[in-house]
């Protein structure tokens, strides 16, 4: 592997992930700890934790994000909206990834474009055509997934498309 040119796309194809989720966050600090929904976009590359250099590589060229690390497993993630939109997808841009990556990647950088255009904003002043935009891009990306979950709180996600 010494004489191929190092190829954060490439890695991309076969470890990363183009993650939207719709998230349910409950305050416990705060009295009556109140419940928050939101969208949330991130972009992540896993490995064994040995291959830490690679992640670090990585991080390097994209410039940004945060490498973590558990028991066996190095994650690379960028979870800031404003970095995913800046440099993540304008770097996924030019450099062209595989079929199928591709595709979650086109799908994925219209839902960050929602997600960032509504940055700051609560939910409720979203405008309904952009939440159901994000859930039919959350339920199309899924056919682009090799370990697809079970999404938990699209229904909520549903019934504030049909408030707002």
């Amino acid at each position: 592997m010494a004489a191929e040119k190092f190829s954060v796309a490439k890695l991309v194809n076969n470890d990363g992930c183009f993650d939207l989720q719709f998230r349910k966050d409950t305050r416990h600090e705060r009295t009556n700890s109140p419940t928050y929904y939101r969208w949330k976009a991130q972009f992540i590359v896993t490995g064994p934790r040995n291959d830490i250099k690679i992640l670090e590589k990585i991080k390097k060229e994209i410039g940004c994000g945060e490498i973590t690390l558990s028991k066996d497993q190095a994650r690379f993630s960028v979870q800031k909206i404003s970095d995913i939109a800046e440099t993540v997808v304008p770097f996924f841009k030019k450099n062209c990834l595989a079929e199928n990556k591709k595709k979650d990647f086109e799908l994925w950088a219209k839902g960050v474009e929602i997600i960032y255009k509504n940055k700051g904003l609560a939910l409720a002043g979203w405008k309904k055509n952009e939440i159901c935009s994000l859930i039919e891009i959350h339920k199309s990306s899924a056919k682009y997934k090799s370990k697809p979950r079970a999404p938990k709180w699209l229904d909520m996600a549903k019934a504030l498309s049909k408030t707002n």
